[in-house]
């Protein structure tokens, strides 16, 4: 007999909000004055070190100014605010490009009043984890990111640390995500998988494993 599904994950990007990598790589490419593919290619190539939390975002913009030969561009406010808070460019980024869907989240906060556990589970960097609690959200019993965590999907332990803040099981869990590589590496690690393409679909794939 299959384990009911008592935990719910949700991603941020793609899922919960709408994929913000299109704005933020315009944003930070007009920042440094160079075309959206150039800074790309570049953004990528030290992207899961700031992702894993294994560098500070001034050591990332660093690398990148190096790599483009371009002088390292300045935020243009004070993102986080707060006395003796640094500015953040990426922070920046991120508000620019950050769009919310309100019926996903709406469909969070439903299953957790209906008592299931909800996470949210996103590979994403100290800035916009910042940025998130400041939102104030208050329908995941957890909170998982891969700049704290020191791993990201899909490697296991980062399926692994989200199941056990949840305080269940793997075969308990469920991860809602838009890549289908981040949902093969959470099948790998025992979790059900629903790859998202839109809430009426997932709502759906949720009712197949027995969430109601």
């Amino acid at each position: 007999m299959a384990a009911k599904i008592q935990a719910v994950i949700f991603d941020w990007g793609g899922v919960l909000i709408d994929d913000p990598r299109p704005g933020l790589m315009r944003y930070c490419a007009n920042a440094f004055n160079v075309p959206v593919e150039v800074y790309t290619q570049v953004h990528d190539k030290f992207l899961e070190d700031f992702q894993k939390g294994l560098i500070e975002e001034r050591t990332f913009w660093q690398r990148i100014s190096k790599e483009l030969n371009r002088p390292e561009p300045k935020p243009a406010t004070s993102a986080t605010g707060g006395a003796g808070r640094q500015n953040s460019l990426w922070g920046e980024a991120f508000r620019s490009a950050y769009s919310p869907r309100a019926e996903v989240f709406a469909l969070a906060s439903a299953l957790h009043n209906k008592g299931y556990k909800t996470a949210l589970l996103s590979n994403t960097e100290v800035p916009a984890m910042e940025f998130f609690h400041q939102l104030r959200y208050d329908m995941f019993d957890v909170l998982v990111f891969s700049c704290a965590a020191g791993a990201q999907k899909p490697e296991r332990k980062i399926y692994e640390v989200t199941v056990e803040k949840l305080r269940s099981r793997p075969e308990q869990a469920v991860l809602i995500d838009d890549k289908p590589l981040f949902i093969k590496g959470a099948q790998q690690a025992g979790l059900k998988g629903i790859l998202f393409e839109n809430l009426e679909q997932a709502k759906n794939d949720l009712t197949s494993l027995g969430v109601k």
